[in-house]
């Protein structure tokens, strides 16, 4: 596999992942991707994709309760 901004060679390690929404920030230390060997970018595959959007929607669902509880 081919990294798409450099042209280096892609190898499956972990990468972090964080996310700023609505009100929080989470990150992840190692999400399974391809990693570039090159310029480092990381590429997620569409079932770590999934499971990272699933997780931000319940956390969605969960920070919007919390929150209209305080108020």
């Amino acid at each position: 596999m081919e990294c798409y901004y450099c042209k280096g060679r892609m190898i499956r390690r972990t990468a972090p992942f964080s996310a700023n929404r609505h009100g929080y920030h989470i990150a992840w230390e190692a999400i399974p991707a391809w990693v570039c060997t090159q310029c480092g970018e990381p590429l997620f595959e569409e079932n770590e994709v999934n499971h990272i959007q699933r997780a931000l929607q319940q956390i969605d669902r969960e920070t919007l309760e919390l929150t209209s509880e305080a108020a």
